[in-house]
């Protein structure tokens, strides 16, 4: 059992990332569009925190990609929520975590039904952007949540965690597997996705500590968030890399399929994995001694935070604006710089306290 100070984050589930997040370009979206889009969160009117929470509203939720079990759990959350507050909801959403024209086009066709709000994952950070702010434009309220979008393309992001936290984490615990030596490798979702490349920065920033000078980051694999080619590239890494001793994976189906090669493999309990999973798909692999321990935060609370926080905007009781505070759920959040608001901290997961969630 690990005895890292992680351990103490709490069983109450929590967050993980921060800045943005995504998945591949897509048309017309430049590169000075993006920095254009940079300046700050998009606000609009003036906050009445004591604004009556307002009921009817329909609140649509585009994830990265439908029929993924982490974001069938977050947008569960969302519908729950929405039930309870007395708001409508409904998902659509493209089947490819990067089909980034399919996520512009359902953001129009939202936009076309005159929703209250759209909860959106993006894959892109810019890609969605001129769609959003069309919708935007016609007085429904943008929450991303997950994966960010630049923040004059939204009013606010509901952001797992801060990057830096998920980034450097998950460094933390694979150099406590690996006894600070050895070649590691990372094994990404695609090579655009935002919010992996902003946790893979902090990665590369935390590997400069002098603590970590006898571990060697030898590659950045990417699996598309697809189960097939990410299974696919760990056998790649272990055959390009014989000495290998560990593998991060910061995406719930990399690091799933990772440790189903693994496990059946001569490299089981030999080269560490960790990064980010969900309880019920790592259960069987930290049972038998493939995975020591892994991070997340719960998803099902960052969709419920989304909910709120799209109903919060409807009903003028936020704009989005640093500062603002409100309540969702029985906890008070304050907006941070550009819109963000941050969920929590992450969770460690071991077979210490791994049967206590299910999700």
């Amino acid at each position: 059992m690990l005895k890292s100070p992680l351990l103490r984050t709490g069983a109450a589930l929590a967050a993980v990332t921060a800045l943005a997040l995504a998945a591949t370009a897509c048309g017309g979206t430049t590169k000075n569009d993006v920095k254009a889009d940079n300046a700050s969160a998009a606000t609009a009117g003036k906050a009445d925190p004591n604004a009556a929470t307002k009921k009817g509203l329909t609140v649509g939720f585009l994830p990265k990609q439908v029929n993924n079990p982490y974001f069938t759990t977050a947008d569960k959350g969302g519908r729950k929520a929405l039930a309870e507050l007395g708001s409508a909801y409904k998902e659509v959403g493209p089947s490819s975590a990067t089909d980034t024209s399919g996520q512009v086009s359902y953001v129009n066709t939202l936009t076309q039904q005159q929703v209250n709000g759209i909860a959106v994952s993006a894959q892109d950070p810019g890609a969605l952007c001129t769609a959003l702010k069309q919708a935007m434009s016609n007085g429904i309220k943008v929450v991303t949540y997950d994966s960010d979008t630049s923040p004059a393309c939204r009013n606010a992001f509901v952001s797992q965690a801060s990057a830096e936290d998920l980034g450097r984490t998950e460094v933390q615990l694979l150099a406590q597997q690996v006894g600070y030596k050895g070649e590691i490798a990372i094994l990404s979702a695609a090579q655009t996705a935002t919010n992996q490349n902003t946790w893979i920065g902090y990665m590369k920033d935390e590997l400069k500590d002098p603590r970590y000078k006898d571990i060697k980051l030898v590659k950045i694999a990417y699996g598309n968030d697809d189960a097939q080619q990410s299974f696919q590239q760990t056998q790649g890494l272990l055959q390009e890399y014989p000495d290998l001793k560990g593998i991060i994976s910061p995406t719930t189906v990399g690091i799933k399929a990772a440790a189903q090669y693994l496990s059946g493999s001569k490299y089981k309990g030999e080269v560490r994995l960790t990064g980010l999973g969900t309880p019920n798909d790592m259960r069987k692999y930290v049972k038998n001694g493939t995975v020591k321990a892994f991070e997340l935060w719960d998803p099902a609370k960052l969709g419920d935070l989304a909910a709120r926080t799209a109903v919060a905007l409807g009903s003028g009781q936020i704009t989005g604006k640093e500062g603002e505070t409100f309540k969702a759920g029985g906890t008070t959040y304050t907006i941070g710089k550009d819109g963000v608001i941050t969920l929590g901290k992450p969770t460690v997961f071991d077979a210490s306290n791994i049967d206590q969630f299910s999700f």
